[in-house]
């Protein structure tokens, strides 16, 4: 009992924000139109003869300068996220069926590309900011609260072939006019930020984290890091800056968990685990308490990491440490000291656990066991910005049987509330891909997570009508009875 209730008759929050959660890069198409850049996104090509597994590796690998070279050139590849499922021109009927369901919030990002093409220019892309107008007025005008994110994968490719990346510290300055623009623009209209999506995948998503080349750096992973300090301190920078000008919005830090349970009792597991953990508070350890912590220090220093990092850097992420964690948890992870590293890439299969078609366990307790860990650890707000289960779907005789979807997601939210109960504070729950979008790490269309099919296949072919699967039903249920009936 807690305060003289149980858990079967807890009361999730009247003013909790359902939803859900895309990207812009993933959705929105509309390439090269109105002035739009080149992202990095767009340079994500389908493989049609690939393997998941295979598919999974070239992520983890990254680009080199050719690559990013030979892409740009290519006049008969398919780039799926170039053509996404064309919110650009759909959005308003996509929210409408969003808002059909209850959606009480809405997450999507804002691509750097539209704003600052090249990321150099001295003056925002009007055009672009004029759609975005349009998007966050519809999200608002349907009844709910945007949350917005700075940057979701969608770094202007010219960053990479000047600067290298974002271990250039002179992509800080950059990102941060690229910032300033959006929340000056919408500072009366949006309350929650997100400044960097996932901000620790440097090891799972290399590229399209840090923008870096994997041919022009000696040490890719003190090249990484270093990256992501530059990252902290473009984030410290925007959130002084929204609390100039509007002290009521509230800045994120967003985090894939990648926390992983130990293999056994065995002292060896439980340690490795214990350590692998600590590298991934890492993150939020630095834009919560703001400062770097000694396990990091250490790390660094026995792997040859070497990390410029200024007293004004100390002084900036000591001073303005983020308001919330964003959280993205589709599975959970598992380490062997037998077997596996200290990368977070290296782990182990739980024999506990089934995994969809892209080896990713089934896991509704982790996500208990990841927000009560976040916060024990730091007592701030968090948002679930990401949870969901890709899968093939069948359409048959028009309609998509997702009871599998269905399934995984109320026993996920069934944890959420467990972890409320225990004295989590989650604000709100992100359904990820509520309309089917191309899929982020394998650039594919069939990887599908949505509660509306939307009718392309992996190379864009199809009518791009939206249909409802059994899922749609069953959410717009669950946001009616504020998570009573799942």
């Amino acid at each position: 009992m807690q305060g003289g209730i149980s858990l079967e008759k807890y009361q999730m929050p009247r003013d909790f924000l359902w939803g859900g959660a895309i990207a812009a890069n993933q959705a929105e198409g509309g390439y090269k139109l109105d002035g739009k850049g080149i992202s990095l996104a767009d340079l994500h090509k389908y493989y049609p003869d690939k393997s998941n597994a295979e598919i999974a590796e070239e992520q983890h690998k990254g680009m080199s300068i050719a690559d990013i070279k030979a892409n740009l050139a290519d006049t008969t590849g398919y780039y799926p996220k170039r053509k996404g499922i064309d919110f650009y021109h759909t959005y308003e009927s996509d929210l409408e069926l969003l808002s059909e369901m209850g959606f009480k919030t809405f997450r999507t990002s804002i691509d750097w590309t539209r704003i600052f093409p090249t990321g150099e220019e001295e003056e925002p892309n009007e055009e672009g900011l004029a759609y975005y107008d349009r998007l966050i007025d519809k999200i608002i005008e349907l009844g709910m609260e945007p949350i917005i994110t700075i940057l979701h994968y969608e770094t202007p490719v010219e960053i990479t072939l000047k600067y290298g990346g974002w271990n250039n510290r002179k992509v800080i300055d950059l990102f941060v006019k690229y910032g300033k623009v959006v929340l000056e623009r919408y500072q009366a209209k949006v309350k929650y930020w997100i400044v960097i999506n996932q901000v620790n995948l440097i090891q799972f998503e290399p590229f399209n984290s840090t923008a870096i080349p994997y041919d022009t750096v000696d040490n890719y992973e003190e090249a990484s890091f270093q990256a992501v300090h530059h990252q902290f301190v473009a984030s410290a920078k925007l959130a002084a800056y929204a609390k100039m000008i509007n002290p009521a919005m509230m800045i994120g830090t967003m985090m894939a968990d990648c926390t992983a349970y130990p293999y056994s009792c065995d002292p060896d597991d439980v340690n490795l685990a214990l350590r692998r953990n600590r590298m991934q508070y890492f993150y939020t350890d630095v834009q919560f308490q703001g400062e770097y912590p000694q396990y990091a220090l250490n790390y660094f220093a026995e792997n040859d990491i070497h990390l410029v990092i200024s007293d004004e850097d100390r002084q900036l992420l000591k001073e303005h440490p983020m308001d919330y964690l964003a959280l993205s948890y589709y599975y959970s992870q598992m380490v062997d000291a037998s077997k596996n590293t200290m990368s977070p890439s290296s782990v182990t299969p739980n024999p506990n656990l089934k995994v969809n078609p892209w080896g990713w366990a089934v896991d509704p307790q982790g996500l208990y066991n990841s927000l009560s860990q976040y916060w024990d650890r730091y007592h701030k707000s968090i948002i679930i910005a990401e949870n969901g289960f890709g899968m093939y779907d069948q359409l048959e005789d028009g309609q998509i049987h997702d009871d599998y979807r269905i399934s995984y997601l109320s026993e996920h939210i069934a944890q959420m509330k467990r972890a409320m109960y225990d004295g989590a504070d989650v604000i709100a729950y992100c359904a990820w891909g509520p309309i089917d979008i191309i899929s982020c790490s394998s650039a594919q269309m069939e990887k599908r997570y949505g509660f509306i099919y939307v009718d392309l296949d992996n190379e864009g072919r199809g009518s791009g009508q939206r249909i409802k699967k059994d899922s749609f039903d069953w959410y717009k249920q669950v946001i009616a009875s504020n998570g009573e009936i799942l």
